[in-house]
């Protein structure tokens, strides 16, 4: 997966090199490990890094991005899993939003109480303890089959997710070389979207009405610790707690908090609701895991074609025509239907690619305006604001849902955009100047160690590997 996802990303806009196919010409020697014979730009493998360290480093850089595939292949479908199996219990949709915002809250807060438990205890045994807490997590909602008990259970996930996040990104942020950031950076986004898509295509493995699905995702979670247990990896810098300085970020970008809010509100009510949607609708498993999985793609695909459109345009017009294309693409979903699928799978697919998009913009919107030292604080904070959208996205859906029904969900994704895209507008119009535009990202919402990957961070020097 990280060979494809290399391949695909490596001519990035931020690496200017292109990558070339490198001939694996005999055995490994003195440690050096076959896994490096593959596509490298030519600038490396003429450079100091190409040898035995940097074969390491790029060895155990897989085996973190291999880890993590797993963890996200249970994640996925234990998301969808317990949509369908909510509905399936007759949980009120109101219920059923509370429960999956309980994992968003968890995810708020691990962000403040994974880095102590990282600095008392280490990244090692804390990635071995929160996996431990997540795989018993998964097989307790087989356990207590109740919405209060879901939502702790929920709640737990959520805070143990944030710091496997950390301890992973924070691995990864020791391991990248600085030449390297942008390519490492685009292969794990690609990583995490396609082990998202693909988690959702597991619920057509198991019998959801049995322990099956929940034991699955515990295996997932387990096997997860291997590749990390064997990677052989200097011991990271502990993890700073994050600071949402609103009040700086409002002044610095009123539009960077407003957006950051509305793309988690989305964002959090497509992951929590957007299941439950699909079996009130009378779709099938398949079709639930196709519509999940097609706007996850949608999200994969398009986020870069429209981030380069934003380095060339305003980016908040352009922020506003992606938000405004976000709402077009409902209008193909909306007729969904049993048995129908190409129009409303295409239509997917751009809400996906849009919607998705919108965070980035406004990250990438923000950074336009600040220094290199100050970006990793800021997108720190935009980063909270996303979560508390996300948690307050499926109750608030849930509620509508409760409300006017299941197709509900399609009209409060269209609003939310909307209201984004008009805030937008209306700045634009204010006449505050355009700045010169920093490099667009694609950007993960996963923890604070991951912003530190971002190459618009301003990095101290890597150390010397020679």
């Amino acid at each position: 997966m990280a060979l494809f996802c290399l391949l695909f990303c490596g001519n990035s806009r931020l690496t200017r090199t292109p990558l070339v196919p490198v001939a694996h010409t005999g055995p490994c020697h003195d440690g050096e490990v076959a896994a490096i014979a593959f596509m490298l730009p030519p600038t490396l493998r003429q450079s100091d890094y190409w040898g035995n360290r940097m074969g390491a480093i790029l060895l155990s850089i897989m085996s973190l991005l291999f880890s993590i595939a797993l963890f996200l292949l249970g994640v996925g479908l234990l998301g969808t899993v317990l949509g369908i199996r909510a509905t399936l219990a007759e949980f009120p949709d109101l219920a059923t939003g509370a429960v999956m915002s309980a994992y968003f809250a968890g995810f708020v807060v691990g962000s403040f109480l994974c880095p102590t438990i990282i600095r008392r205890i280490g990244h090692i045994r804390t990635f071995a303890v929160l996996a431990s807490i997540a795989s018993a997590a998964a097989v307790g909602h087989a356990l207590w089959l109740s919405p209060l008990s879901w939502a702790l259970l929920r709640a737990i996930t959520g805070i143990c997710m944030v710091g496997l996040y950390m301890v992973v990104e924070s691995w990864l942020n020791v391991l990248a070389p600085n030449r390297l950031r942008g390519q490492i950076f685009s292969i794990y986004i690609a990583v995490t979207l396609l082990a998202m898509a693909l988690g959702q295509f597991l619920v057509l493995a198991t019998e959801l009405t049995t322990f099956l699905p929940f034991g699955l995702v515990s295996i997932f979670f387990s096997l997860a610790l291997v590749p990390v247990s064997m990677t052989r990896v200097v011991q990271p810098e502990p993890v700073a707690a994050p600071a949402l300085g609103l009040a700086q970020l409002w002044a610095q970008s009123p539009l960077g908090v407003v957006g950051a809010v509305a793309a988690g509100l989305a964002g959090g009510a497509f992951w929590g609701m957007t299941p439950v949607f699909g079996q009130r609708i009378g779709l099938s498993e398949l079709g639930i895991a196709l519509f999940m999985s097609v706007t996850i793609l949608g999200g994969m695909v398009l986020q870069l074609p429209i981030g380069h459109l934003s380095d060339r345009w305003d980016r908040r017009w352009v922020l506003t025509l992606v938000c405004l294309g976000a709402v077009a693409s409902l209008l193909l979903v909306a007729p969904l239907q049993p048995g129908e699928r190409w129009l409303p799978l295409t239509g997917a697919f751009l809400f996906g690619g849009t919607m998705f998009s919108v965070y980035s913009l406004v990250v990438a919107h923000v950074n336009d305006q600040l220094t290199p030292a100050e970006v990793l604080e800021a997108t720190r904070g935009l980063l909270l604001l996303y979560g508390s959208g996300a948690a307050a996205g499926p109750l608030l859906a849930g509620s509508a849902m409760g409300w006017f029904g299941a197709r509900a969900l399609i009209p409060f994704f269209g609003l939310t955009l909307l209201l984004l895209a008009l805030y937008s507008a209306w700045r634009t119009w204010r006449g505050a100047p355009v700045v010169e535009h920093t490099p667009f990202v694609a950007v993960v919402r996963t923890s604070p160690a991951a912003l530190e990957l971002d190459p618009r961070v301003d990095r101290e020097p890597e150390l010397d590997l020679r």
